[in-house]
């Protein structure tokens, strides 16, 4: 079916109902950055592919809500429909708000899918539609969608304590403790790398995430993991019984909250799906929010020291990847060869698969050369693909993970002669990169009030980058981690120790290139005084930084001896675990300067 008959069924479908718009996020019932394939309705209904977007669909006509890194690909996959693009963030582009109230009258209903809708966003969207009717409806695609992807039925993947560092025991110990849940209280786990952190399990249902669909329920005594079972071995099962934690189909969620009649549900509103929480209310539960960020965030976050021990396995083992990587890219262009972004990507990941302990690419890897490296998000496709040669600048944004942590990388390189201006580029992106990881800081202290560190020398000369310059990282979970994170805007986490947080300050100039450069650091210990209690960073990530690009006049001496001692630690972690042939070329490229 064309994308345009799919828009008119769904059409024909809300009118005989009553309901004059409906709109479509990018959404599962989790909340997840990524969806499955069964998830993706926004995708089916419009035909547009991006990682975001919204579409708004009327009687009369509709559109698609998507940022900057989309326009030209949402033009042309929004060819030949009725929906408009509406480019965010431009002064002519109205909102979604805006946009249904100047084309309804008042009182007309405009629908969402309850389970695609935060309680909190919900709420949020009802105020500012005020004088339409927001109203909340089951999921229309399981009508409409005719060959629609099943949910994912791999098995679950047990993470032994061994790796995890603590039991699924201890951990429902102090959920239970943190948000003192007695006989009449129970708490709701709707985040998909909540539940696989609590319980220490990890699958392959969510592209890039190894999470598993899933809820958990917290009691005072026990647990209830809702899960589809045919991905859960008897065996399993079995020891969960006994750790206290009983197992139930994910569709058995709903049936669960029906019967809690008289109790307490503790929910975070900005997890919690608008079709469960209504079924509790509707139930008699009474509803405690659980404010701000929820406490498994909290919890997760802070890594214990098996969880870091893991981690810088998993930057060996990175490391020793891209190594092999770089040799290969350096003959290939030494050799006269031409490759591709595409090409790129595809071998980052193939050395990566060398590795025993590899499960998969924790993101989408971003290869962008020259210009492409200015486009911040990149994502190559066939269209887009470039050619690289023996010249320019070539920006890899890539990661894995691994069994035992969780890697993100970005590396710029030249690939020939740098000019005067990509070498000042170059070096004022360095200089961030290093005082961030070089500072020390009280404790108490907040991402947002370091940022400065990173964006420091860009701005001395005028330069600035407009995304964040760290965010939280999982341990075998989602690269995409909150709830710390180092950027411009207010965030009022405190950083603390075992904090995993990346480091990746950058530049660009549109139309010529990108640089960035992103290492993963951990908060650890400084030191303890009169004054207070300090904390510093520890660099995680394993690979050299490309020196030749850099103007080592411009660096500081403290900053010349970070980088020197940063790439003798690069060579003497790597190298142990390299040929001959390729331990010469980590030499030369962690060379003393």
């Amino acid at each position: 079916m064309k994308i345009q008959e799919r828009i008119n069924q769904l059409v024909k479908y809300i009118s005989k109902r009553a309901i004059s718009a409906i709109i479509i996020p990018s959404n599962d019932p989790h909340f997840s950055e990524y969806v499955s394939a069964h998830h993706k309705c926004r995708e089916y209904i419009s035909g547009f592919t991006g990682s975001a977007g919204t579409v708004v669909i009327t009687a009369k006509g509709g559109g698609l809500w998507t940022d900057s890194r989309y326009f030209i690909q949402g033009e042309e996959q929004l060819a030949g429909t009725s929906l408009d693009l509406m480019k965010m963030a431009l002064p002519t582009t109205p909102t979604i708000s805006d946009y249904l109230l100047s084309n309804l009258k008042k009182c007309d209903a405009v629908a969402v899918d309850a389970k695609l809708y935060s309680v909190a966003d919900f709420n949020s969207l009802k105020a500012e539609l005020s004088g339409l009717n927001l109203i909340a409806i089951d999921d229309i695609f399981e009508e409409l969608w005719n060959d629609r992807e099943p949910l994912p039925k791999e098995p679950i993947i047990s993470m032994g304590a061994i790796i995890a560092g603590e039991n699924r025991v201890s951990k429902l110990s102090r959920v239970r403790k943190a948000l003192n849940i007695t006989t009449d209280k129970f708490y709701l786990v709707s985040a998909l790398d909540e539940v696989a952190w609590l319980l220490n399990i990890r699958g392959s249902d969510i592209e890039f995430n190894p999470v598993v669909i899933a809820y958990c329920i917290i009691e005072h005594s026990n647990a209830t993991l809702f899960i589809d079972k045919n991905k859960i071995s008897e065996e399993f099962e079995a020891n969960l019984n006994r750790k206290g934690v009983e197992v139930q189909e994910y569709s058995e969620v709903d049936s669960y909250m029906s019967q809690q009649r008289c109790k307490t549900l503790i929910c975070n509103t900005q997890k919690t799906n608008r079709h469960i929480y209504d079924i509790a209310v509707n139930s008699g539960v009474r509803i405690v929010e659980e404010e701000g960020v929820s406490v498994i965030s909290h919890l997760k976050s802070i890594k214990n020291s098996k969880e870091i021990e893991g981690f810088e396995k998993a930057m060996i083992e990175d490391g020793v990847a891209l190594v092999k990587f770089n040799i290969w890219l350096e003959e290939a262009l030494q050799n006269g060869g031409v490759t591709s972004e595409l090409e790129v990507s595809a071998k980052l990941k193939k050395y990566r698969e060398r590795s025993l302990l590899y499960k998969g690419p924790s993101f989408d890897p971003i290869v962008g050369y020259k210009m492409n490296g200015a486009i911040v998000h990149y994502s190559v496709t066939p269209d887009s693909s470039q050619l690289i040669t023996k010249d320019g600048m070539l920006l890899m944004d890539s990661g894995g993970q691994y069994e035992c942590g969780t890697t993100d990388i970005t590396r710029t390189i030249h690939l020939s002669t740098p000019t005067p201006q990509e070498k000042i580029d170059f070096t004022l992106v360095l200089q961030g990169n290093i005082d961030l990881a070089n500072s020390v800081f009280f404790k108490g202290m907040r991402g947002s009030q370091l940022d400065i560190l990173a964006r420091r020398a860009l701005l001395a000369h005028g330069i600035n980058y407009l995304h964040g310059t760290g965010h939280g990282i999982g341990h075998y979970l989602n690269v995409h981690e909150g709830p710390q994170s180092i950027r411009m805007e207010e965030n009022s986490v405190v950083l603390k120790e075992g904090m995993v947080i990346s480091n990746e300050p950058a530049m660009y100039r549109r139309g010529e290139y990108g640089i960035r450069t992103e290492n993963i650091l951990v908060v650890v210990p400084h030191c303890k005084n009169e004054f207070g209690e300090f904390l510093k960073f520890q660099t995680l990530t394993l690979f050299p930084i490309d020196t030749h690009c850099v103007v080592v006049d411009m660096l500081t001496v403290e900053q010349r001896s970070w980088l020197n001692n940063y790439h003798k630690k690069v060579y003497d972690k790597l190298s142990t675990h390299l040929t001959p042939k390729e331990s010469v070329w980590l030499t030369l490229k962690t060379k003393q300067i």
